[in-house]
């Protein structure tokens, strides 16, 4: 279970980083793919979350702190100009 809440988070938040970038960017197909995605993802993470224990939250917290480099390195790849 810590390693589906782990890679839940990290997929989420991988994917609100990389629309965070799309968006201030202009880049409307992706962003509006990407925008799509995260919602989908959410609904599998709040219930996963929502009544979780503390041990749960810090794996979750986990995920999402490398899920934002994650974003960032994704970003920097597909659109380096």
């Amino acid at each position: 279970m810590m390693i589906k809440t782990f890679l839940y988070s990290w997929l989420q938040v991988t994917l609100i980083a990389t629309n965070t970038y799309q968006v201030a960017n202009q880049e409307w197909v992706g962003a509006i793919i990407v925008g799509f995605l995260i919602s989908f993802v959410w609904t599998i993470n709040v219930g996963r979350v929502v009544f979780a224990c503390n041990w749960i939250r810090l794996v979750y917290s986990l995920g999402a702190m490398t899920g934002t480099g994650t974003g960032i390195l994704i970003t920097h790849i597909i659109y380096q100009h």
